[in-house]
């Protein structure tokens, strides 16, 4: 890909870098100021330890919720602190301890990705504070302590972000426009012959999963708060709000209508079209990554492409078809560029709007793409904390209480090492802190996290020794450190490998000024994690739970918000047509929001679902259950989500839509509906698709003849490949309850 706008630029405007320049002035404050102005170097590090606790859950996000995840992550901090002192002077009190906190806090996983950063941030907490046995008199002050340094991180951080609102919520929106130019790029590169099909929709896949992650972070940021009125007159704000809804109609345009790849290729392979429309997405890929950095800059576009040679070049071919027989030779290939060509100047007016905005904020009035109230609260993510969702998950078949057994169990044998090998004892805790850090409730992720975790932590000792040995001033060496902290902990959602290479230096560099005379902790740290990485890869086939598990599930959910997806379009469709298509009236904008929460249900179901498949693809051979299948249904699923987009938006604009083309859809929702009955034994079941009605087959509607025949076949490859997928574990006996596909 030629980057227009370098990875370097990307990462310097981005949150990433922001929050690591938080977390490290907000970790790194309490033993600058308590030990370098009152020489309390001690309480002073044990207060970074508590802000160090709080910082790992201090992620990009609304306000409301960090503030609460923040606290809660202190408060808990403190108790782990208490409990690990008043049992570190007891061998078998700190091994029933760690033992136990190691279970329950790796159970918070149950709670997602926030749930887990707040355990990992206590069980860091716990590492440090087993270091040293301490009396009963020190455990409250260590707790005291680590709790303000805790409250002090949060405090900091809260304050800071009100601050600079508006800076956040530009980098969260300009994440997400990068991450759709990425997508873009992809789009292009299924029209260059050069590149494997199956590949470049893999890769596509993937990029789609990560734009939907970074729309969802986006509409977090930016919809939050924008009912308030005094929010709707600030122009910045508005502005904002205005790039979302052409984002997303960017998404409405490309994403919702599934290009057939495989017919187009070989039929146009000698023509120059496929060359017209992958240089147009290209171009249109800069132009989003230009209005990114703009964004993130606060300052107006000032570099753009233009795809008007382009789309005159693709007219000129789609007018020379024209007049061949080409249209009567291949009328699907004939449509679908017609099609393609009508898709990328309305993604071309799409970001050319998106230009002028950035260039003329101060008198930006809001798109009412959705009405600005408080029905935009139903696109927000919400984190819920019920303890019953823990307590429920306390069972050998849930994955999340065989990932915290596996990571007592790790913890266990960790300490068994640093318990019975003298050399390692005096280091021991920092094996137990490896082992903490790469467990993960996945196999593919821990064994990824793994190879990253031992080759980061190896070139960071050599990053530290080189330092160490050719820095001999002690203020060069403090500036290496910070930017070492900053670098480190910008690049942890990023790149893991890299952020551990950055971590390690500056570990060592802080324990090189805490202990100067220290020889051996370099090679100390880098046995120690060779030893913690082998615990892990040993460990992580205990009670395994692999992604195959997941699958029959994430399937169901995808094909079930394909239907409500359908569903809702249809609803949609009967509100219009009852209102005459007045768009005002209360009916049809709550039509209207619920068509886009199904839109939006979509795109995260088939997200969760491509995520788990090419998981499982890292997983052992012996692990993977059904891959042709399962790959098969995840396109169906996506070519489905797409057709239905492409349909409805087409019906959406009919006066009268053709009844007969509505009855068909509706009985297409009964067929997907049916398959979510399948039993295991009951494989003879056969379900009628039902044909295409005669406004199509009488080609009454050409815009509608291939959307309607690419949903039609959809549909009935999703039946197919749950029919194949059933056939084969009724063949090998598999349990109908544990591995039969609910679908």
């Amino acid at each position: 890909m030629n980057f227009s706008v370098s990875q370097l630029q990307r990462f310097i405007y981005s949150h990433h870098f922001y929050s690591g320049v938080r977390r490290a002035a907000g970790t790194l404050l309490p033993i600058l100021v308590l030990g370098g102005i009152f020489g309390m170097y001690a309480t002073g590090l044990v207060a970074t330890f508590g802000a160090l606790c709080v910082a790992f859950i201090d992620q990009p996000g609304p306000h409301e919720h960090r503030i609460r995840e923040m606290f809660g992550g202190a408060l808990l901090g403190a108790i782990t602190v208490a409990i690990t002192g008043l049992a570190s002077s007891h061998p078998l009190l700190i091994w029933l301890a760690v033992i136990g906190q190691c279970f329950w806090f790796s159970m918070l996983s149950v709670y997602g990705k926030k749930g887990g950063q707040i355990g990992f941030a206590c069980l860091l907490l716990m590492t440090v504070t087993m270091h040293s046995p301490l009396s009963y008199d020190e455990v409250w002050v260590h707790t005291l302590t680590s709790f303000g340094g805790g409250l002090f991180y949060t405090l900091f951080s809260y304050s800071i972000s009100r601050l600079m609102i508006m800076r956040e919520k530009e980098q969260a929106l300009s994440v997400a426009l990068f991450a759709t130019a990425d997508y873009i790029a992809r789009r292009a590169d299924m029209y260059n012959l050069n590149i494997d099909l199956d590949q470049g929709y893999q890769k596509l896949i993937v990029c789609q999963s990560d734009m939907t992650e970074k729309h969802q972070a986006a509409r977090d940021m930016v919809l939050r708060g924008l009912t308030r009125s005094h929010t709707q007159k600030n122009s910045r704000r508005i502005m904002l709000w205005n790039l979302f809804v052409e984002m997303i109609a960017i998404l409405d345009t490309l994403v919702a209508t599934r290009t057939d790849y495989a017919l187009l290729r070989p039929t146009l392979a000698k023509s120059d079209a496929l060359v017209f429309m992958r240089d147009a997405l290209y171009k249109m890929s800069l132009d989003l990554e230009h209005i990114a950095l703009a964004v993130s800059r606060e300052k107006p576009v000032l570099h753009r492409s233009s795809v008007k040679a382009e789309l005159r070049a693709l007219e000129y071919e789609i007018e020379l078809m024209h007049k061949t027989d080409f249209p009567t030779r291949e009328p699907d290939v004939y449509r679908l560029c017609v099609e393609i060509l009508r898709r990328l100047r309305n993604t071309a007016r799409t970001i050319d709007r998106m230009v002028e905005t950035t260039h003329d904020s101060s008198k930006a009035k809001p798109l009412h793409a959705i009405e600005v109230n408080n029905s935009l609260g139903h696109f927000l993510s919400r984190n819920q904390f019920r303890i019953g969702m823990l307590t429920s998950n306390l069972r050998l078949d849930s994955p999340f209480c065989r990932y915290a057994l596996r990571v007592a169990l790790a913890a266990g044998v960790a300490m068994v090492l640093s318990n019975m090998i003298p050399a390692l004892a005096r280091q021991g805790y920092w094996i137990l802190l490896t082992v903490l850090i790469i467990m993960k409730p996945g196999f593919a992720l821990t064994r990824q996290r793994n190879a990253w975790r031992l080759i980061g932590t190896l070139i960071g000792c050599a990053a530290a020794f080189a330092v160490l040995f050719s820095v001999h001033h002690e203020t060069a060496l403090f500036i290496l450190m910070l930017v070492a902290t900053i670098i480190g902990g910008s690049l942890l959602q990023i790149n893991y490998m890299a952020a551990s290479a950055f971590n390690t230096t500056a570990v060592l560099l802080a324990f090189h000024f805490l202990d100067p005379a220290a020889t051996t902790v370099i090679g100390d740290r880098a046995v120690d994690t060779l030893i913690g990485s082998l615990v892990c890869f040993a460990c992580s086939y205990f009670l395994p739970w692999w992604e195959a598990q997941y699958m029959p599930s994430l399937a169901k959910a995808a094909i079930s918000a394909n239907r409500t997806y359908l569903q809702a379009g249809l609803n949609y469709l009967a509100v219009l047509d009852q209102s005459g298509h007045n768009h005002q009236s209360p009916e049809v904008k709550h039509a209207d929001l619920l068509w886009r929460l199904g839109r939006r249900n979509v795109h995260v179901a088939f997200s969760n679902f491509a995520e788990a498949f090419y998981r499982m693809m890292l997983e052992p051979k012996s692990r993977q259950k059904h891959v042709p299948a399962f790959n098969s249904l995840l396109i169906q699923n996506h070519m489905l989500a797409s057709q239905i987009a492409a349909v409805m938006n087409i019906l959406f604009t009919m006066t009268k839509p053709p009844e007969d083309l509505i009855a068909h859809m509706e009985e297409l929702v009964s067929v997907l509906t049916v398959k979510q009955k399948f039993e295991m034994g009951n494989l003879t079941t056969e379900v009628g698709i039902p044909p295409l009605p005669p406004s199509i087959t009488n080609n009454q509607y050409p815009d509608l003849l291939y959307p309607v025949k690419q949903l039609q076949r959809s549909v009935q490859g999703l039946y197919e490949d749950i029919r194949i997928i059933k056939s084969d574990q009724s063949q090998n006996g598999l349990s109908a309850n544990s591995q039969a596909v609910a679908v």
